[in-house]
């Protein structure tokens, strides 16, 4: 029984890498900018996409079928495609919509996946294309004692977890998190320091996204690439970022880790309620701690 449950635990927190991921950038872009962004499923979509065009597509379009950009360059290339795409979203779109109601940047950002499904559910196959460019260095298992576990999984989960301490140390605990802290709870304040706040609110958007992007590049060897992949996780990942706190970037990566292992352990005992604990958590929370787990109270 033991085995059994460290071998679910170790899948749930697979699923719990992407969960962190994912609501890491969600905290990011919200709690730096109030932003709620509904597209960061359409663009951990794009990440996956842009892995799967970068190995499969891309030589063939350019008249070099032999060309194939492989699994590492992709991890660099793909989250600053996407990086970069998010920070045209930010400058062209959301910018005209901050002095109003936070919803209508919700509605803009829910009309920008809708269109991102659209554009690749019209070009690429809607029921999933497995990605060929997993690195032959992380393919077979390793033993772990109480099961043989995927090496490129165990990759995914140390990577994520050094990704997502280095995005907390750097905003909480270095003069670039500082600044970006301060351009947004008091913008005239640090324009007069001679700080270009909206590039710094641009860049800060693009990074939230870019981490997206990054999740989308892990996540294309272990699912099929598909138009509908965010979609069936954004839900899962608002709820992840509502129980650890608006806006916290801790809760949003120990949250993430945590209700990925509560998930992959219900299944041990009652498999049915994996899909809904993490919903039925949120509301737990909001009813005993509405500020999230790590929000502050106010």
């Amino acid at each position: 029984m033991i085995r059994l449950i460290l071998a679910q635990g170790m899948l749930g927190l697979n699923n719990g890498v992407f969960y962190a991921m994912l609501s890491l950038g969600l905290a990011v872009i919200f709690g730096l900018l109030n932003v709620v962004n509904f597209a960061h499923g359409a663009l951990y979509m794009l990440g996956a996409f842009l892995a799967l065009i970068l190995y499969s597509y891309l030589g063939t379009w350019i008249g070099m079928a032999d060309l194939h950009i492989g699994f590492w360059p992709t991890l660099i290339l793909a989250p600053i495609l996407v990086a970069c795409f998010g920070m045209l979203i930010e400058r062209f779109l959301l910018r005209r919509l901050y002095k109003l109601d936070p919803i209508y940047s919700l509605l803009l950002t829910f009309g920008v996946t809708l269109v991102l499904q659209g554009v690749f559910i019209n070009f690429f196959n809607a029921s999933g294309t497995p990605y060929p460019g997993m690195p032959e260095s992380l393919k077979g298992v390793t033993n772990l004692g109480f099961m043989m576990f995927p090496k490129y999984r165990l990759f995914v989960i140390v990577f994520s977890i050094i990704v997502c301490l280095a995005v907390w140390f750097m905003i909480e605990r270095t003069r670039i998190g500082a600044r970006l802290r301060a351009g947004t709870e008091n913008p005239e304040l640090v324009k007069a320091f001679g700080i270009n706040v909206p590039l710094m609110v641009m860049l800060t958007f693009g990074f939230g996204t870019g981490l997206a992007g990054l999740a989308g590049v892990l996540a294309a060897p272990i699912y099929s690439v598909s138009p509908l992949m965010g979609a069936n996780l954004i839900i899962v990942i608002f709820a992840v970022v509502v129980i650890g706190g608006m806006g916290s970037i801790m809760g949003a990566v120990v949250t993430g880790f945590a209700l990925g292992l509560v998930e992959g352990v219900t299944k041990v005992f009652y498999a049915p309620a994996a899909n809904t604990v993490i919903f039925l958590l949120m509301v737990i929370v909001l009813l005993v701690r509405p500020s999230g787990l790590f929000g502050r109270q106010g």
